[in-house]
């Protein structure tokens, strides 16, 4: 007669014993493999991006830095000059002019253009009806090439039949030569480059100014402050930092204009509209001279640099001063 074997029974000890090291490795092994998955596409958008920002940005930079200290032709090897490019440009008299046209351009941008998208974000913001259909119209030009804007102002400038001397003639006022005379020609030019940038600076601070608590304008008005006090104590302190912000970006953007001197005035008249990048364009593509537009470039470059980094130094201290 056979009898059922018992089955073996281990203590406790012993089945956590077995069953430990099994366990631990599936849970060091599997959620490390599961985030390197998980992970593994946004490593590869990265990298692209990386590579992209190598190839066309922080490439050409660094390939600019030594190409303005040799003499550079297409097709011949470059030739190490040392800071004889510097030198050539700086005694360039076209130098001048456009460093002071440049930081003329800059100041009236800055009057005139950071301005005028603060007043008219504050009017949007005010409207109860037709706030879509405003901000489209207020965004549109930015939507229009920057070379069609600028060409479409040339012809709104005309002295003979343009548009805005016609618009005088009808009001029976003085015509003038716009961005055809030496006195006017800058002024010209950064009315056309606030009317074709201030969409986006527009839309940026009408949404600062849609964050804002309206519990702070209610306080304020049982205070018994008026519009321009709210604005003073409520608005510009809430919307300080963007303010900062896109005031820096406009510097930086105002002292690269480009499209607007090449496109309506050609660099003239008399010189009255050379910016800093109109002539690295004329050194390189005009006078074939790669290496002194590439100094010209890093000047800029240096000046920029400096100028953000104090910005941003002065703008945190008195941004923790403020707090």
């Amino acid at each position: 007669m056979k009898t059922a074997s018992k089955p073996v029974v281990l203590p406790p000890a012993a089945v956590g014993a077995a069953e430990v090291p099994r366990s631990a490795g599936r849970r060091a092994g599997g959620p490390w493999r599961r985030r390197l998955a998980d992970q593994s596409r946004a490593y590869a958008f990265l990298v692209g991006g990386l590579l992209c920002f190598a190839l066309f940005s922080w490439y050409p930079a660094i390939r600019a830095v030594v190409i303005a200290f040799q003499k550079y032709t297409p097709g011949s090897p470059p030739q190490w000059v040392g800071t004889a490019n510097f030198t050539r440009v700086f005694h360039d008299p076209e130098f001048t002019a456009a460093w002071r046209n440049t930081f003329t351009f800059t100041l009236l941008a800055l009057l005139i253009g950071f301005a005028v998208p603060f007043v008219m974000a504050l009017v949007l913001n005010e409207l109860r009806h037709a706030k879509a259909f405003f901000r489209v119209v207020v965004y549109l030009p930015v939507m229009i090439p920057p070379v069609v804007s600028a060409l479409l102002w040339k012809w709104f400038y005309d002295p003979g039949a343009g548009l805005a001397n016609e618009a005088l003639r009808f009001l029976h006022l003085p015509t003038s030569n716009w961005s055809n005379g030496a006195d006017t020609a800058l002024v010209s030019l950064v009315i056309v480059a606030t009317w074709a940038n201030m969409g986006g600076t527009v839309l940026i601070y009408l949404a600062a100014l849609q964050g804002i608590p309206g519990e702070l304008y209610e306080a304020a008005e049982l205070d018994g402050a008026n519009i321009l006090q709210r604005i003073r104590y409520v608005t510009i302190p809430q919307t300080r930092f963007i303010v900062l912000m896109l005031m820096l970006l406009q510097i930086i953007a105002t002292m690269q204009v480009f499209t607007e001197p090449f496109v309506i005035t050609g660099g003239g008249p008399e010189n009255a509209t050379v910016t800093v990048l109109y002539l690295i364009y004329k050194y390189a593509f005009l006078y074939n001279d790669f290496g002194g537009a590439c100094a010209l470039s890093v000047m800029l470059l240096v000046l920029l640099g400096l100028f953000s980094a104090v910005y941003l130094r002065l703008t945190r201290s008195s941004g923790e001063e403020y707090s």
